[in-house]
């Protein structure tokens, strides 16, 4: 299953800059953020908590940013 996450990468620029600075405060490697963010790897349950808190989103919003179906 494939998920759309261009909200997330949106809101990804807005929050951090750069994917590369996201992928540092969430502690995660580059490369680990880029195969997530194209489906070839998945969000750990951990990783969806931090970044939700680090993305300012609300528990509700979670759905909408990880969990839209492509």
């Amino acid at each position: 299953m494939a998920f759309d996450y261009r909200k997330l990468r949106g809101k990804i620029k807005e929050i951090f800059g750069t994917q590369d600075n996201f992928s540092k405060a969430l502690g995660i490697g580059r490369v680990s953020l880029s195969q997530r963010l194209n489906n070839y790897s998945d969000f750990s349950q951990e990783e969806i908590n931090k970044a939700y808190i680090l993305l300012n989103l609300s528990k509700e919003e979670i759905p909408e940013y990880f969990f839209t179906i492509k």
